[in-house]
């Protein structure tokens, strides 16, 4: 049997209906949106506003033109973190964050000299909203968090670092690379004044595309950090200062953000809470399986009360590494090792050989995972027999 378990990095399969839009968009359109008065480029630039209004209410915000399309995620924080900064400024975040959040923010300490802090979560992932809000400083200005973390699956308590960050003036950066897709994110309930999305992860669109959504205060302090073509102001030598031309620099990845604006139709179409729904069966059913596992050492909530898509596991003296490479012989794609995320496994006590990932989609399925699981047995008792 083969069975595909890093979602956590790629979700796969795509629903049938971004493939067959991304198809369509690159066999009888293909016009550069903004380039043009001709049909095509006028098509493209309808399917390029519909996807930024399908983005918008996705995440609960009001204004389309205030979706900015990227590569991916890492470009969105590099963008938001590195354009709303300046010297002297302090930031706090977790040590749950992926690297896409953690190496901006040291870069930014060396070249910057920024404040920085970074939160300690407890062994399962999860930080304290009181922890934050004991390091506020007169000069805090920025606080970046993950929605969920990438390692253990932990979902934190956004809606009390946003309101802290509210009631304390601070920009709230999240980062919803693994939560978007799959929990409820409304960007105005939590109070977030950007949040930074990937369309290649449980939002089931295809990779190369990203973005973010910002508010009005954010875009008011956040400067551009790449500058060249944007179809409008062609005389003016400097990047235009309205969104969302101020961020969006070059061709658009057309295909891309099709496919992902496809993608987020048919979340709509099933149903988040039934995504999730049918996701949380199988982390609890998964986690059951694990625990009852001789030598198996689980990362993270192990009620399964707090959970998204992914656990971390070891099988006692195994390497990782080595435990991936025994599910692959048996047809299970895994992740080992540090997961681009290293501070968050030396939260957990596995730095520096890291674990090995189990991570579902809503594709994934009950027969799939009892395979894993009678595999993961297999090997156990390989051990310990």
């Amino acid at each position: 049997m083969e069975v595909y378990l890093d979602n956590s990095s790629t979700t796969f399969p795509k629903p049938k209906q971004v493939i067959n839009a991304m198809c369509n968009y690159m066999l009888n359109i293909g016009g550069n949106a903004g380039r043009g008065n001709y049909s095509n480029s006028i098509q493209s630039n309808r399917y390029l506003y519909d996807a930024r209004e399908v983005i918008c209410n996705f995440f609960g915000y009001d204004s389309p033109s205030n979706v900015i399309f990227t590569n991916n995620v890492t470009t969105s924080l590099n963008v938001l973190i590195k354009g709303i900064l300046k010297p002297g400024d302090h930031v706090i975040t977790s040590s749950m964050e992926h690297n896409s959040v953690i190496r901006p923010l040291f870069f930014c300490k060396e070249s910057l000299k920024i404040h920085l802090d970074i939160i300690n979560a407890n062994s399962e992932g999860f930080i304290k909203a009181s922890d934050l809000k004991d390091k506020i400083t007169s000069k805090t200005k920025l606080v970046v968090m993950t929605q969920v973390s990438n390692v253990t699956g932990s979902v934190q308590d956004l809606s009390s670092i946003g309101k802290i960050c509210d009631e304390n003036n601070i920009f709230f950066i999240v980062d919803s690379s693994q939560g978007a897709g799959v929990l409820d994110i409304n960007m105005k309930n939590i109070r977030a004044n950007a949040i930074a999305f990937t369309g290649h992860k449980s939002l089931l669109g295809p990779q190369g595309i990203g973005g973010f959504i910002l508010d009005s205060k954010f875009n008011d302090s956040c400067s551009s950090l790449i500058h060249g073509g944007t179809g409008s102001l062609s005389y003016s030598l400097s990047q235009p200062d309205f969104l969302p031309d101020k961020f969006e620099s070059g061709t658009h990845n057309l295909p891309g953000i099709v496919g992902l604006s496809e993608a987020i139709k048919y979340i709509n179409s099933v149903g988040l809470n039934t995504i999730y729904e049918h996701n949380n069966y199988l982390m609890n059913h998964m986690l059951e399986g694990l625990l009852n596992t001789k030598g198996m050492t689980v990362y993270g909530d192990l009620s399964g009360k707090m959970l998204s898509s992914c656990v971390s596991i070891n099988i006692n003296s195994l390497d990782p590494s080595e435990l991936g490479y025994y599910l692959e012989c048996e047809g299970i794609k895994t992740r080992s090792g540090l997961h681009c995320a290293p501070l968050a496994h030396k939260t957990i006590g596995t730095y520096p050989t890291g674990t090995v990932r189990l991570s579902i989609s809503y594709f994934t399925t009950k027969e799939e995972v009892d395979y894993t699981l009678m595999v993961l047995n297999k090997i156990s008792k390989s051990i310990y027999q």
